[in-house]
């Protein structure tokens, strides 16, 4: 099973029409800081988490 601090955290925000990538990190406190402050600033905000796949 994969680490949990191999796990990256993705920030997007939407720009009409697409989503922008603002911030990748492995800080997933940091990723969720983030998104909470742009969300109080009233833009439509994401946090994706991407996992490594598990070598059998």
């Amino acid at each position: 099973m994969a680490d949990k601090s191999d796990t990256t955290y993705i920030v997007s925000v939407f720009d009409k029409p697409n989503w922008r990538t603002i911030l990748t990190t492995k800080d997933e406190g940091e990723a969720l800081a983030l998104e909470q402050a742009m969300s109080q600033d009233g833009a439509k905000t994401r946090v994706e988490e991407i996992r490594p796949k598990v070598k059998r």
